[in-house]
């Protein structure tokens, strides 16, 4: 039995090795393009995972997410940049984190007593206060034109183009290749903490207050803390999101965290599958690429025009948001627990052992007659 569990636990290792090696692999076979939407899709993930705690296992809709990215990337650029205090662009990051958090923990007294459509409602106004703020407040943002971002410098490495240029093995490593392996920290740090949390006392008393908020009550949860607690993690892995997306785009400004993006994540959590780490990573590198494939292939797609265009068609963008507000459909028709469910549902049918086959056909069971079946239960006593 031992050896079978020390057998299991080396395949589960075995699997999580091999992505990660090819994962770190990429940067030397890819171009900028493809690592670029390769760190999109990871912050993306960052962010999505923890709207998924949030809105997944806690059951509360949060249309705001947008907000907290914003908080997240506004609060880096500023924190390390000029107009700013210029801190250490590490310091900055881990702040701005910390700053995320601590919007979330102002709103959390409201995400704590109000549920449902009427939280969703509520954090919708975060989206149009925050915009409002980041366009009005020129010295801290920039204003419509936004602000460049600080490269982030860790013990004197710098994740941005160097002169001399960094060559490794052969290959020069500029900005993507860079933030590519610091986008992987990061999202396995996303991964393995809300994968712990989930499994957790916190991640059982979340999914109990999302069945039902009687029976958490009665088992001892705290229906308004957990909410509020939840809905701080949320807003922190945002910020975490904003960060990186900040830094790979190098550039922020304020339409970017539109209500759009806000949806967007919500789409990213309905189509990987709500509640699960994995389903929320599949759902945001599927609504991340999409439409940068599509703005990449737009001359290659029929009905699709390329950006720019200005012929009537529709752009690469638009078509992207209808073929996965199709996928939502579908998902919700006939997989309600998104691509991980479907997924996990695939591997269980693949393990089942197919029916034995070829052995020799035996003919039918002899039937013994009453007679005979009477004898063979009676049961000679010892004289």
């Amino acid at each position: 039995m031992s050896d079978l569990l020390k057998g299991s636990a080396l395949l589960k290792r075995g699997g999580l090795l091999l992505p990660a090696l090819l994962l770190c692999a990429l940067p030397f076979y890819l171009d900028a393009f493809w690592l670029r939407i390769g760190l999109f899709s990871m912050a993306a993930a960052i962010g999505a995972v923890g709207l998924g705690l949030l809105s997944g296992t806690a059951g509360q809709l949060s249309l705001g997410h947008a907000f907290f990215l914003a908080v997240g990337a506004y609060g880096y650029v500023w924190l390390a940049g000029e107009p700013g205090p210029g801190l250490p662009p590490a310091v900055a990051a881990v702040l701005a984190v910390l700053l995320a958090g601590a919007a979330g923990g102002l709103f959390s007294p409201v995400a704590g007593r109000v549920k449902g459509i009427y939280l969703g409602v509520a954090t919708l106004a975060l989206v149009f206060l925050g915009h409002h703020v980041l366009l009005t407040a020129d010295s801290v943002t920039g204003g419509f034109n936004g602000r460049s971002v600080p490269p982030l410098e860790i013990g004197g490495f710098t994740f941005a183009e160097t002169d001399p240029e960094l060559t490794v093995m052969g290959v020069p490593f500029g900005a993507e290749e860079r933030l590519w392996y610091l986008g992987l920290v990061l999202f396995a740090l996303t991964w393995f903490t809300a994968r712990g949390l989930l499994r957790g006392r916190p991640g059982r008393a979340l999914v109990a207050l999302r069945d039902s908020e009687t029976a958490a009550s009665v088992m001892g949860v705290h229906v308004a803390r957990y909410r509020s607690a939840a809905f701080v993690v949320s807003s922190m892995y945002a910020g975490l999101a904003g960060v990186l997306l900040a830094l790979s785009f190098r550039r922020v400004v304020p339409d970017y965290f539109s209500l759009l993006l806000s949806v967007d994540y919500l789409a990213m959590i309905v189509i990987g599958g709500l509640g699960s780490v994995a389903g929320a990573t599949a759902g945001a590198v599927f609504v991340t690429a999409l439409p940068l494939l599509m703005t990449r292939y737009a001359d290659q797609l029929p009905l699709v025009a390329t950006p720019g265009s200005g012929d009537g068609s529709i752009g690469p963008t638009e078509a992207s948001r209808y073929l996965y507000g199709a996928a939502i459909v579908v998902i919700l028709l006939y997989a309600p627990d998104g691509l991980h469910g479907l997924a996990r549902r695939t591997r269980a049918r693949l393990r089942r052992k197919p029916p034995v086959t070829g052995l020799p056909d035996a003919g039918p069971t002899p039937r013994l007659s009453a007679t005979t079946a009477n004898a063979a239960r009676t049961k000679e006593h010892t004289p």
